[in-house]
């Protein structure tokens, strides 16, 4: 990146790295809406008690109070109180929210994308910023939601990602009620419990894990010993549960997560090659996950963290009996805006929108300039007007300085001619119908 922002963790963009993040937001939203997903927006803020309901995360929420309260004291504090405001942490929690209150007005399964900031209050370091943009897909339904739409999901996400200016990835699936059935069924009943721990495989490496399990949850050696190697299953194809089943545990929990990772891993293979893995180490720390569970890598940049994440939800958002189970995966935008930046991974064709300056014979003649940019703009290209009638060459040089690629020219009769600073070449041109070439009448953002 060009350089950091001033307050750590709060990312700022220069403006051509700021166009990288918009074709990145412009190409997920393109892919969103192609299938058929809807776009929404919440609100930044919701109560403490609605943001912490699923999940222990209350050390990385952001209060939030007026500096100067009435009820000073009270504000001071915001744990402890469910009614006390708070930055949402993700986009997930606040959407099934949105759904219980909007579901009169909703029709389902609803699918929806939402592209928003979140805020977190991690330790700042590449990839992890207190203020980062998401971008969330999920698919809710309205007491029931088929088991294919986990699938669909994956595969949309898979899509999605393959159209970004990024190095292959891979997205490590695995399902919850998998994990669960398999460790009821060697005896360890706390089993998000033992989800947690394994969440912490990668961190702190197998050996402490199976001190966590023994010592904080009371699993035996050997069951211990069990938990880590189901975690180490690894498939490209629908293998693994052949794998598990050789591990000879029984349970009926078990068997239906082997089912639904076996159909989502079955339509990966066939539908997005390359792109998928069964990875039975990965675990999702939140609580709320009941079924598949995503985590994505960039291959070569796996210290980077998942740039995508989520998983089945079956009783984040409910209404009185009335539930409304939802599948979703989330993008972290900052995050992989801030690899693509600092590895030079792509680039803005050039810094500004504008494709070509209009420049000045003379004072008098700002009017008519204007006349030419409009009719440029009217055609869809991008168009600025000197401010100076200085020298041409000046006006040339600050073109070239801007990064535009064209100079306009109109002599005192009228003639128009258009010049390519970056070749030299210059031709009579006309407004109503002169074109600059494709590449060069929008930015695009190009593989370095």
């Amino acid at each position: 990146m060009a350089r950091t922002a001033s307050l750590s963790g709060f990312p700022e963009w220069l403006p051509e790295e700021r166009l990288v993040e918009l074709h990145v937001l412009d190409t997920l939203r393109r892919t969103f809406e192609l299938h058929g997903f809807s776009s929404i927006e919440t609100r930044a803020v919701e109560t403490v008690g609605q943001l912490l309901r699923k999940g222990e995360i209350d050390k990385e929420v952001y209060g939030l109070s007026r500096l100067q309260d009435e009820e000073s004291d009270e504000a001071k504090s915001h744990k402890g109180d469910p009614h006390a405001l708070a930055l949402h942490f993700d986009l997930t929690v606040p959407f099934a929210r949105y759904v219980v209150e909007n579901a009169g007005y909703l029709s389902f399964p609803f699918r929806r994308y939402q592209i928003q900031k979140v805020w977190r209050g991690e330790r700042p370091q590449e990839g992890r910023a207190r203020e980062f943009t998401q971008a969330d897909i999920d698919i809710v339904g309205d007491g029931e939601l088929p088991f294919r739409y986990d699938v669909e999901i994956a595969l949309v996400i898979a899509e999605a990602l393959g159209a970004l200016p990024i190095p292959d990835f891979l997205l490590r699936i695995n399902n919850r009620k998998l994990a669960e059935g398999f460790y009821n069924g060697i005896g360890l009943t706390d089993t998000a419990g033992v989800l947690r721990s394994i969440d912490k495989l990668e961190k702190i490496g197998a050996a402490k894990v199976a001190g966590l399990l023994q010592t904080e949850l009371g699993a035996s050696a050997e069951q211990a010993e069990a938990a880590l190697k189901l975690a180490s299953i690894r498939t490209e194809d629908t293998s693994f549960v052949a794998q598990v089943r050789a591990l000879g545990v029984s349970n009926d929990l078990l068997e239906e997560g082997l089912n639904e990772l076996e159909q989502v891993i079955a339509a990966a293979v066939q539908h997005a090659p390359g792109r998928v893995v069964a990875d039975l180490s990965i675990a999702r720390g939140l609580d709320y996950y009941t079924g598949t569970v995503v985590e994505t890598v960039l291959v070569g940049h796996e210290q980077l963290g998942s740039i995508c994440s989520g998983g089945r939800y079956d009783a984040l958002a409910s209404k009185g009996n009335r539930k409304f189970p939802g599948v979703g995966l989330s993008i972290g935008v900052t995050r992989l805006v801030s690899r693509i930046l600092s590895q030079d991974l792509a680039k803005a064709t050039r810094s500004v929108p504008t494709a070509v300056l209009v420049t000045l014979n003379n004072d008098d003649s700002w009017g008519a300039a204007q006349d030419v940019a409009a009719q440029l703009r009217g055609r869809g290209i991008a168009t600025e007007v000197a401010a100076k009638a200085e020298k041409f060459g000046k006006q040339i040089k600050f073109a070239d300085r801007r990064g535009i690629p064209y100079v306009w020219f109109t002599d005192d009769e009228g003639k128009h001619q258009v010049k390519d600073i970056r070749s030299g070449d210059q031709a009579d041109a006309d407004p109503a119908s002169w074109t600059p070439a494709d590449e060069d009448l929008h930015v695009r953002v190009t593989r370095a």
